[in-house]
């Protein structure tokens, strides 16, 4: 297993990311199809897609998933598309375009990694953003440090104002997951609910909760 991390640079400088972003889409729409066939009927589940900067950029990624979503008979709002800050400011007239586009589909939109990035603030307010991802650096060891605690407080207060969602990410124990929600976080991420699985596994993960 190679980590994200190690290949999509390598996609993105040998001009590969742009059919593999479209292979993740249509996988992750294929295999969320899959489920409700299996169900025999439509499952309370989403799926969240990860978009790269430069497949933002270079492709229509806006037109990519509306055919993917008619292919895989799959409706809009069960789909979240996550934008990396970096991916956001590089070019905002395109990126201001293409999420107004996503949003006439219902699909939601999620900055990843925020605050590790140069966003303006205003960005949050004129951009049709759903959630903000707090990053994993400011997650990590919160508990042992006062200004990471103050920086996540900072977030979801400013979340909260604007309306949006949250999802903190590296959550790894639950004293920290007791603190996010306490906090105010609506959504974690992290080893500590599960590790990274397979479709059908993560299926199964999901049936036995429920």
């Amino acid at each position: 297993m190679i980590d994200p991390g190690e290949f999509i640079p390598v996609a993105e400088e040998a001009g590969l990311i742009v059919p593999l972003g479209r292979w993740a889409l249509d996988s992750a729409l294929a295999t969320l199809a899959k489920w409700d066939a299996q169900a025999g009927s439509t499952v309370p589940l989403t799926m969240n897609v990860n978009v790269s900067a430069i497949q933002l950029a270079r492709d229509d990624v806006p037109g990519v998933i509306a055919a993917a979503l008619a292919t895989r008979g799959i409706d809009g709002s069960r789909l979240t598309i996550e934008l990396t800050e970096s991916a956001i400011v590089q070019d905002p007239e395109r990126t201001t375009k293409a999420l107004q586009a996503l949003k006439a589909l219902n699909v939601k939109v999620a900055m990843d990694d925020f605050g590790t990035g140069y966003s303006s603030l205003s960005y949050l307010r004129r951009l049709p953003i759903d959630s903000l991802k707090i990053d994993r650096s400011f997650v990590s060891g919160m508990l042992a440090d006062r200004d990471k605690v103050a920086i996540v407080r900072a977030v979801l207060s400013l979340a909260d104002a604007l309306g949006k969602t949250t999802t903190a990410e590296g959550v790894e124990t639950i004293e920290l997951s007791q603190t996010l929600a306490a906090l105010g976080c609506s959504h974690g991420q992290g080893y500590f609910y599960a590790a990274p699985l397979a479709a059908d596994a993560a299926r199964d993960y999901w049936q036995a909760r429920i």
